[in-house]
């Protein structure tokens, strides 16, 4: 037993700042990941979203209101992906992360709205109050966790 604990190495003192594992791997592998490379299940998601959104927009049978439902959504959804992947690139503390962060919240919100309102739509008045009111704190909630909560704790 006592073999074995001289085999482990020491733990660092808590008050090292070296001692935190880092969150992405360093070296030859992190040097290999490209900054545009996408893994294939992300272009396999993508891939299944607009398949499924030309199926949409060809079962809606040419309505204008459902057609822009879907592009609309479909849209939102792709620059969403790409602001977030621009988002985690972007300097920490720059001011491209900054817009990027009010586009994502943007975008989220624009997507909250939209299905809200399609649920609303189809849901009774007393619902449709709880649909709307649920979406309103989500957006808040958003706007809170994005803007709020993230300039009073820096290390996010």
């Amino acid at each position: 037993m006592d073999a074995r604990q001289d085999a482990e190495p020491p733990a660092p003192p808590p008050d090292d700042p070296g001692a935190a594992e880092p969150l992405l791997p360093a070296g030859a592998a992190a040097g290999r990941r490209r900054r545009w490379s996408v893994p294939w299940l992300t272009v396999a998601g993508f891939a299944f979203l607009t398949f499924n959104s030309g199926m949409a927009i060809r079962r809606s049978g040419g309505e204008r209101g459902a057609v822009a439902f879907v592009a609309f959504s479909y849209l939102d959804l792709i620059l969403l992906f790409a602001c977030l992947r621009w988002y985690e690139t972007a300097a920490p503390g720059s001011a491209a992360r900054a817009r990027l962060k009010a586009a994502v919240w943007t975008l989220t919100t624009a997507l909250t709205v939209l299905f809200s309102a399609k649920v609303a739509a189809v849901m009774p008045a007393a619902v449709a109050v709880v649909v709307w009111v649920m979406a309103f704190a989500t957006v808040a909630g958003g706007f809170y966790a994005f803007f709020l909560y993230s300039d009073k704790h820096e290390d996010i």
